[in-house]
């Protein structure tokens, strides 16, 4: 297994706690298992997260396989979109402490719009290991 698997596994038990533990709080009885994994993202960055590489014109940000924007991010300029993908990309090649620790230096939008796309993009995987339903 490389590091990228060792890091994605890593950060897939840590939500799969998370959910867990997010279900006994009486405040999230009610939610959907979307928003339970939504405020099971907020776990992350761990402290001493370290920052992703910068991208190059080798590493382009844009060639981010199969990304799904928040449907509210559509009418985001180019610059901001391109910002998000790339901070999904860097979640799934450096782990989602990273992205999440770069994401909190750019606006709120740009830091939520991250959460809900790897939520998203997180949720069917986290299905198949039956962490959410």
């Amino acid at each position: 297994m490389d590091t990228f698997e060792k890091n994605l596994e890593a950060d897939i038990a840590q939500l799969a706690e998370r959910v867990k533990n997010l279900r006994e709080v009486p405040e999230m009885k009610n939610a959907s298992e979307a928003e339970i994994l939504k405020e099971a993202m907020k776990v992350f960055p761990r402290p001493g997260a370290e920052k992703p590489p910068v991208p190059t014109p080798t590493q382009p940000a844009n060639q981010v396989a199969n990304t799904v924007l928040p449907d509210y991010a559509a009418n985001a300029s180019p610059e901001v979109k391109l910002e998000i993908e790339y901070l999904i990309d860097v979640a799934f090649r450096h782990g989602i402490d990273k992205a999440l620790a770069e994401a909190q230096k750019s606006s709120p939008f740009v830091e939520d719009a991250v959460r809900d796309a790897l939520a998203g993009k997180l949720y069917p995987t986290l299905q198949e290991r039956g962490i959410v339903k």
